[in-house]
């Protein structure tokens, strides 16, 4: 194959990614191999890739690619989540530009409708990362909401009912009103926002008294059904017993007393709105308190809103203020901040609400959960561990799961009704099995499938994804079958810490309960990507890049490199676009090298010079340095730490070292005992490199010579860790700091590379002289002397060594070391004419410190000495 001159990210990176497609490299079955397994977090079926999933994806895929080379038969299951809320709301949008309401359509129509979105728009982003290079067995792509994945989620549900786990209740629930479901605990934000604080008059029935209340929400006083006081309220003691009228309509309600009303807050008296309100609720419930709902399900106002029905709340707000003020009602208003609860899905406020809905006990769920992470003995790593306290706070204060949702796109809850009554229900995996229970339950025989009615509601999302590392390997249908008891536990999950509490958690809590083990070893968070002001990356901001066109212009290897490249900010990541173009320089760099490589002619009768016997010698050791640098990295999830140690080998001892060492003399041919061995240097280079840039890699080592599909880098074989020799890293870092040291001079002195100096070392270290040979060739120079006495010329140290390199005229190019002596003179001179002012000012030296005074005159002679050294070279080139 010829090699092309530049290296073409684009038309290698499909050209790969095929041929790993086409000879199953990623495919995974049970074997005698030891199993490393990773699930996917299931990106959202609507998603398209984005910053973060690029990390999070790069980063399994770099697991992954390293476990395939050292040997162990990598899994890496796809799939994708079902997201009921935001998937039931992009249906519906689309349906709505068609004319169509979902009201109108039966639930079958409903759900044909978003099967349809889902294989019209589903699963973009899964082909949006095969661009990235990620090595999934994709064979094994899994859907949320695929049959066998449904039936394992009913399976779950009655069997937890059964055990008596899973309870319906009348509660009051976070109501999210633009997706019209409730929603968990957990998937509230509560977020500070400045509102009003409006003072509000009633009248006592049968008085002229009145008494105020403050409320931040006068629109809910249609739904008030008491005023409550507190019975140590000295101020209140004349309304005990009495009834208020709530204004506007007219209800007369009790004047109740409970010493929950804080005596400091607003007034002092509460208004009791039972049905919208948790703790109102508490206070209705235990004084036998009326609940009247004011809300619709999107939260405009029903019949008991009056003149404002079907109007918005908010809406309401402003109007109902204005209509309150006018009438005398609202005595004042002021500004007030509080905690509101926002949806995490669609950021709209949350509306308390009662509703019956079903709940999964959590508390004893979650104690073998606890154990695992927390426990003396843990089974479960979390990196970084600081997450560690995140989980406790939420897992030691776990409340009932509320898992069922007023939506269609999700598994229907498995309850059939077989009468008006709340408890008219049983809970079985089908209409079949329901109808038999129904009929055990009733002792009525005569009923069939026509009289049962399924719950309308379905699953939260995160009740089919909890069971994620199980149902993708049939381990809650099939719980004994091959791949459960080959892949489970699984090895590493990569995730963000944002879902540690709602998928996270919540899969260990599975795993324990279904297979008494762990659902995985190792939990690694990943941080948000940020851009390099810290901030998070948002569309309204405009600072998240388009992920696809970033592989577009930096190639799919320089987007990997450049995400593990970017600066830890906390657990955070600073992206930083010209890191990707490090990234792509990087491969640019290697490419160079390997075409500088394969350009050598070789000739198998030269023998093998000690330059290059030594120099691959150091090399050796240093790889074998690094490859345990790269391990113990990787043991703690640093694999950008891991890269850097690969970059520098690379670019570095690599690149600019070994090959500087091996290379023959201009138009002179390499012997094949080097060259041999820098091809296999090369491809061990190559392996290590492989997992973070799989595309170039694979593309080099398939020109280095002609390869069979068992033969591909992909599935290579990783290096092995041997011992290897500290001294010849530590004499070989002495060496490039006399080379540094001798090219240093050349430089300053302006000595071509042609013309050959002499090294004369005073050797107070006894430094090994192994590598003059190699010092000779990289300086050019003819001799290394080793001396008692200085020698006359430019000299420099290394440690205790000194080293000295005569300057004739003849090696000098003397017009250009004349004319940089000129100038260095002229800055020398400028610089003490600003000191000889300083010190020639005489409120200067009356009034600066003493060592201010003494560090100028310092400067002031050590300037006259370098003006003095310039003048005296000058004189002997001119």
């Amino acid at each position: 194959m010829t090699i092309p001159s530049k290296y073409d990210a684009k038309q290698v990176e499909d050209k790969w990614y095929d041929y790993w497609m086409k000879n199953n490299y990623f495919h995974s079955t049970p074997d005698e191999r030891e199993p490393y397994t990773i699930v996917i977090p299931p990106p959202n079926v609507t998603g398209v890739l984005h910053m973060g999933h690029m990390l999070n994806n790069t980063i399994q895929d770099v697991l992954i690619r390293r476990a395939r080379l050292l040997g162990k038969n990598a899994c890496w299951v796809p799939g994708t989540d079902h997201a009921s809320i935001a998937t039931e709301a992009k249906v519906v949008a689309k349906l709505k530009e068609q004319g169509i309401k979902k009201s109108d359509l039966t639930r079958e129509e409903f759900l044909q409708h978003a099967f349809d979105w889902k294989d019209e728009y589903g699963g973009i982003i899964l082909e949006q990362l095969k661009k990235l290079g990620a090595s999934c067995d994709w064979e094994r792509t899994a859907f949320t909401m695929d049959p066998e994945m449904s039936e394992s989620v009913i399976k779950v549900f009655v069997d937890l009912y059964n055990k008596g786990l899973i309870y319906r209740g009348y509660r009051m629930v976070n109501w999210d009103p633009e997706a019209k479901t409730t929603l968990s605990d957990e998937e509230v934000i509560h977020e500070e926002r400045q509102g009003n604080l409006y003072y509000l008059e009633y009248k006592i029935e049968g008085s002229t008294d009145t008494l105020t209340i403050a409320t931040t929400r006068p629109e809910t006083i249609f739904g008030d059904t008491a005023i409550c006081i507190n019975p140590n309220d000295e101020r209140f003691t004349h309304l005990k017993g009495k009834k208020a009228i709530v204004p506007l309509c007219g209800r007369i309600i009790p004047i109740i007393e409970d010493e929950y009303v804080d005596l400091e807050f607003g007034t002092g008296c509460l208004k009791v709105t039972p049905a919208h309100d948790e703790n109102d609720k508490n206070l209705g419930d235990k004084h036998n308190l009326e609940v009247i709902d004011i809300f619709n399900d999107d939260a405009s106002l029903n019949s008991f809103g009056l003149h404002y029905q079907g109007k918005d709340r908010f809406v309401v707000r402003k109007e109902i203020a204005k209509e309150l003020s006018e009438k005398g009602i609202l005595v004042k208003t002021e500004v007030h901040t509080n905690k509101v609860g926002t949806s995490e899905r669609t950021k709209a406020v949350i509306e308390p609400r009662l509703s019956d809905q079903w709940f999964l006990k959590m508390e004893e769920l979650a104690k073998p959960a606890i154990k695992a992470v927390l426990g003396d003995d843990t089974d479960i790593n979390l990196y970084p561990k600081k997450f560690e306290n995140t989980y406790r706070h939420w897992m030691e204060n776990v409340r009932d799961w509320n898992i069922s949702r007023q939506l269609w796109w999700g598994q229907q809850i498995p309850a059939f009704f077989y009468g008006d009554g709340k408890e008219d229900f049983v809970v079985a995996e089908n209409i079949e099995d329901a109808l038999v229970l129904a009929k055990e339950k009733t002792g009525n025989a005569s009923l069939s499938v026509s009289d049962l009615k399924q719950d309308e509601d379905a699953l939260d999302t995160w009740f089919s994804s909890w069971l994620w590392p199980m149902s993708v390997f049939d381990g809650i249908r099939n719980p004994e079958n091959e791949e459960i008891k080959y892949y489970y536990p699984t090895n590493d999950l990569v995730t963000g810490p944002d879902i540690l509490f709602f998928w996270v958690a919540r899969m260990i809590v599975a795993g324990y309960e279904y297979k008494d083990e762990k659902p995985f070893n190792n939990v690694y968070l990943t941080g948000l990507v940020r851009d390099k002001q810290r901030r998070k990356m948002s569309k309204s901001l405009g600072n998240s890049p388009d992920a696809l066109k970033l592989i577009d212009d930096y190639g799919a290897d320089g987007v990997r490199v450049g995400l593990l490249l970017s600066s830890a900010a906390g657990n955070d990541l600073m992206f930083d676009e010209d890191l990707c173009q490090q990234g792509k320089g990087f491969a640019n760099k290697i490419w160079n090298a390997f075409r500088l490589i394969k350009g050598w002619e070789v000739d198998a009768s030269l023998p093998q010079p000690k330059t290059s016997q030594i120099g691959l010698t150091w090399y050796e050791a240093k790889f074998q340095k690094t490859l345990a640098e790269i391990e113990d990295h990787f043991s703690k999830y640093r694999l950008s730490d891991a890269l850097m140690a690969i970059y520098k080998l690379i670019n570095d001892d690599f690149s600019s070292w070994l090959l500087e060492i091996v290379k023959p003399a201009y138009q002179q041919p390499i012997d094949k005992t080097t060259f041999d061995a820098i091809i296999e240097v090369l491809e061990n280079n190559l392996k290590v490199l492989h997992p973070f840039m799989p595309f170039l890699t694979e593309e080099i080592w398939q020109h280095i010579t002609e390869r069979s599909s068992e033969e591909a880098l992909v599935i290579a074989k990783y290096p092995l860790i041997k011992e290897f020799d500290t001294q010849i890293i530590t004499n070989f870092d002495f060496a490039t700091d006399v080379v540094s040291g001798i090219r240093t001079i050349r430089k300053d002195k302006n000595i071509s590379f042609k013309d050959a100096v002499e090294l004369f070392v005073i050797d107070n270290d006894k430094s090994s002289k192994e590598f003059d040979a190699v010092i000779q060739k990289l300086t050019n120079t003819s001799a290394i002397n080793y001396v008692s006495e200085k020698v006359e010329g430019a000299s420099f140290r290394v440690k205790s060594n000194e080293y000295f390199v005569p300057i004739s005229i003849e090696n000098i190019d003397v017009e250009a070391e004349i004319k940089k002596l000129e100038a260095e003179l002229k800055r020398a001179e400028g610089f003490l004419f600003g000191i000889n002012k300083k010190l020639s000012n005489e409120r200067f030296v009356a009034n600066a410190p003493e060592q201010v005074i003494t560090l100028e005159r310092k400067k002031e002679a050590d300037t006259i000495a370098k003006i003095e050294t310039i003048k005296s070279s000058l004189s002997s080139l001119k």
